[in-house]
């Protein structure tokens, strides 16, 4: 590309066409194939009014980009963010896509936004900017044209509303166009945790093949939201391994005793912030920047895209990086983390858990029959196990790299699904 590196860097949509040129330039995809693929299929850029508390209305922008439906209808989640940007939004529907073919499950790719700070909105606010946002795209919604899910700053009770409105809409209960919902309403067991719990199916199956005994092993996590915090949990409850530091948007903690993932989580939903925690003397401070160069057996970049880049690449320490945020590494720091020997899990296995557990929730949704959580864990450690098993196979074979390997697969079969329907 000839964009300056800076510039490269801050773009996610461009790191996900360069990511997908890699895998075309492996597979000797065709140049009519390779432009497709590179772009989305349809793109809505709406506008969305709101009436205030105080009586004024605002207007709101919002988003939502289809990438590919080629293998079935697309999903993917819904974000709530004041810095939103279409590329964004382009670059996480491109991953989903990707994300969805490589857990072999028949959905396509999509993502959608709208430019908010759901902090400063009330209940009330926020349910009727949820509303407005169903409103304004649900002709282009709906179980067997394009799925919602929740995604950064929303959650299971705002899809409970955009399935109401979308019910309303329709004239009727339509349960699976929306997913994410709370388990009352037609959600599904064992969702909230399924990006989570995915992702230690990876981790497990990535230090049996290291032969890095978990018992004891040590692991940092960079975002403590809702996905970070059940990963600290459950790597600490189903692994064994000690969590040594964590941190949020206003910095970290660090203890070499490790830390309580309930008293951590507890401190971080009364004060805002993991960043003061401290459970004894040896407990400290740390800065983002620094816990992503720990000396630990396990990084997880669990926040926003692009937090591994060229310029801080080469102080990873980690044996392991476990990338349960979209897009948490650029391509130059790939390349740098391949030259360690750096062990990554690509974001679009690692935390393919959630829309598993998603597509879960349909099948239920359109059967009216719900699953109790063990069989839900137990179908989805084994897509999870079978995805991880395929991505390692193709990566010995042609001695690449994870993630290049990930996209040969997903990228193999989309393709494969847009030539058998004839579009190219």
């Amino acid at each position: 590309m000839s964009k300056p590196t800076e510039a490269y860097e801050l773009n996610p949509f461009e790191i996900a066409q360069h990511q997908l040129s890699l895998a075309a330039d492996t597979l000797g995809l065709d140049e009519v194939t390779h432009e497709f693929l590179r772009w989305p299929m349809r793109e809505f850029h709406v506008r969305i009014p709101v009436k205030m508390d105080d009586g004024k209305t605002e207007i709101f922008e919002g988003f939502r980009v289809q990438y590919n439906d080629a293998r079935g209808p697309t999903k993917g989640g819904l974000r709530f963010h004041p810095e939103e940007t279409f590329d964004t939004i382009r670059a996480l529907a491109a991953w989903m896509t990707w994300k969805c073919a490589v857990v072999d499950i028949p959905i396509g790719g999509a993502m959608g936004g709208v430019v908010c700070n759901p902090k400063e909105l009330s209940p009330g606010e926020l349910q009727r900017l949820s509303r407005g946002y169903v409103r304004a795209l649900g002709h282009y919604m709906g179980p067997n044209v394009d799925v919602p899910s929740p995604d950064l700053y929303t959650n299971p009770q705002i899809m409970a509303w955009m399935m109401d409105e979308y019910n309303a809409i329709a004239g009727h209960n339509v349960p699976n166009a929306i997913t994410g919902k709370p388990v009352s309403v037609g959600g599904s067991e064992g969702r909230l945790e399924s990006t989570a719990r995915g992702s230690m199916t990876c981790i497990r199956e990535a230090a049996h093949e290291l032969g890095l005994s978990l018992g004891g092993a040590t692991a940092a996590i960079q975002g403590y939201g809702a996905v970070g915090g059940s990963t600290h949990e459950l790597i600490v409850d189903m692994l064994g391994v000690k969590v040594v530091a964590v941190s949020d948007s206003r910095g970290g903690v660090y203890c070499a005793d490790g830390l309580d993932p309930a008293a951590v989580m507890t401190h971080k939903w009364r004060n805002g912030s993991v960043v003061t925690y401290k459970c004894c003397a040896s407990c400290q401070q740390v800065s983002n920047a620094e816990l992503l160069a720990l000396d630990v057996d396990i990084l997880i970049p669990a926040a926003l895209e692009g937090v591994l880049r060229q310029d801080n690449a080469a102080s990873v320490q980690a044996k392991i990086v476990a990338e349960l945020a979209d897009g948490p590494t650029t391509p130059e720091a790939d390349q740098i983390l391949g030259e360690k020997g750096v062990f990554v899990i690509p974001d679009f296995l690692c935390n393919a858990g959630g829309v598993t557990a998603e597509y879960f929730e349909q099948v239920q949704n359109a059967y009216g029959f719900y699953w109790d959580i063990d069989l839900v864990y137990e179908r989805l450690d084994r897509k999870m196990t079978a995805a991880f098993q395929a991505v390692r196979e193709v990566a010995d074979r042609y001695e690449i790299h994870n993630r290049v390997a990930a996209y040969l697969i997903a990228v193999a079969r989309v393709a494969e699904a847009c030539r058998l329907r004839g579009w190219i």
